[in-house]
C-alpha cells in the first residue's frame, strides 16, 4: 500500500516536472510525454485513476481506511486545508501541471530549432 502511494507522487512529481527534466536530457522526452498524456487523459475523461484504485484496493485488504480526495486531495491538498474537487484548485492544478509542461516543451522546441538553423 505505501508502495503504492510512493510510486503515486513519483508519477505525478515525475508528470509535473518530466519536461523540465528533458532539458537536461532529452530522451526523457519519450518516457514523460506518454506518461503526461496518460495523466492528463485519465483527469480529463473523469475516470479514476488506476494507482488510487490500486491503493484504495490494498488499504481495504488492510483494513485502513480510504483516501478523502483521491491521492492528490488526500496527500497534498487535505493536508494543507483546500478541497480537491474545489474550482480554484482544479484551475490551479491544470495551470501548474500544464503550464510546467508548456514551458519545458517550448524551451525544447526552441532549442532543436535553433540547432537546426546552425
Amino acid at each position: 500500500m505505501h508502495a503504492v502511494s510512493v510510486l503515486h507522487a513519483l508519477v505525478v512529481g515525475f508528470m509535473l516536472t518530466g519536461a523540465l527534466l528533458a532539458l537536461r536530457r532529452p530522451r526523457l522526452v519519450r518516457v514523460h510525454a506518454p506518461v503526461a498524456a496518460a495523466v492528463l487523459a485519465v483527469n480529463l475523461a473523469g475516470m479514476p485513476c488506476p494507482l488510487t484504485e490500486l491503493e484504495l484496493a490494498l488499504r481495504e485488504a488492510a483494513g485502513a481506511g480510504g483516501l478523502r480526495g483521491g491521492w492528490l486531495g488526500h496527500h497534498v491538498f487535505s493536508p494543507v486545508g483546500l478541497d480537491v474537487h474545489a474550482p480554484a484548485v482544479q484551475v490551479g492544478m491544470y495551470t501548474v501541471a500544464l503550464g510546467a509542461n508548456a514551458v519545458g516543451y517550448g524551451l525544447l522546441l526552441a532549442r532543436r530549432r535553433a540547432a537546426l538553423s546552425r
